[in-house]
């Protein structure tokens, strides 16, 4: 039995699981909502990254997942033998680092000694790392604070001084208040979706990869084709907004392209970013997590 991880913020897992293609090629796929496996006692971000969801690739709880860019390399850093599938094309309108206009906040240099919303563990924190490196700021000049979905109300409160906003919560926000954009996310990183496994499972359980990887390849086509009705599939697990959702959607890439050499570069330099501010507890070499040969895997399955 093939186990695979999904949760909404994987898009294209999300669409996969609420549309049974994968069934047809592996008829015994087991779907584990993220979402429900124990995270165990997450540490507070100046402790640590949260990294649950590589951790459960090894425990049993999955086989295969698509996330966003940090946890992949939180769980090679915890000594984990991941390793990268495809990536998406890049994701840079998904979302930026903003605060409210009249805050006084005017870039990242400005926030040194102010709290920071941001789901920890996320490519939000890869986005934060760069901006604050950008400014010639670390992590340790920030208070930041682990807020999730919250992160949008907490800013609105004046309880945190800035958010690293996404879509489509981010559109809810700047109908509510002026925003003040600290930097973007287009020019910083390229913020991709990111899809990896185990090194066992790559090597042993290549046709189960292929299937997914070729599943996952015309689910996301459907969703090129049929924004609103993915958009559906999103907005009645958490209540939100349908335009905001078929919004969010429409403006990001879909389809898996097989792992580059730039995008290996990006993820090396924010693993460097990570242990230089103490949030891995060890160097680690991104390239290490690439299988060259599941490049025509990747290809084979867009054909």
């Amino acid at each position: 039995m093939t186990r695979v991880g999904f949760f909404p913020n994987n898009n294209s897992l999300w669409v996969l699981r609420h549309r049974g293609i994968l069934e047809r090629s592996l008829p015994d796929v087991e779907w584990v909502d993220l979402r429900s496996l124990p995270a165990g006692d997450r540490p507070a971000p100046t402790e640590g990254l949260p990294s649950a969801h590589g951790d459960h690739l090894f425990d049993g709880g999955y086989d295969f997942i698509g996330t966003g860019s940090t946890p992949p390399v939180t769980a090679q850093g915890k000594g984990h033998d991941i390793v990268y599938v495809a990536i998406s094309g890049p994701r840079v309108n998904n979302g930026r680092l903003v605060a409210l206009a009249d805050s006084g906040i005017a870039s990242p240099a400005d926030l040194a000694g102010k709290r920071v919303a941001l789901g920890h563990g996320s490519w939000q924190t890869t986005l934060l790392l760069f901006a604050l490196d950008r400014a010639g700021l670390t992590w340790a000049d920030i208070e930041p604070v682990e807020a999730g979905p919250e992160g949008a109300q907490l800013l609105l409160d004046g309880k945190v001084d800035a958010w690293t906003g996404y879509y489509p919560r981010l559109a809810g926000l700047e109908r509510e208040a002026a925003l003040r954009t600290l930097i973007e996310t287009d020019g910083l990183f390229s913020h991709r979706s990111l899809w990896f496994t185990r090194r066992d499972f790559a090597t042993r359980h290549r046709d189960e990869l292929a299937a997914i990887v070729a599943a996952l390849q015309e689910s996301d086509a459907w969703v090129r084709e049929n924004p609103r009705e993915a958009a559906r599939l999103f907005a009645a697990d958490d209540g939100g907004d349908l335009d905001e959702w078929e919004h969010a959607l429409r403006n990001r890439p879909f389809g898996l392209n097989p792992v580059t050499e730039e995008f290996v570069a990006e993820q090396q330099r924010a693993a460097d970013l990570f242990h230089a501010s103490g949030l891995l507890d060890r160097k680690i070499t991104v390239a290490d997590a690439v299988l060259p040969e599941l490049a025509d895997l990747v290809t084979a399955s867009a054909r």
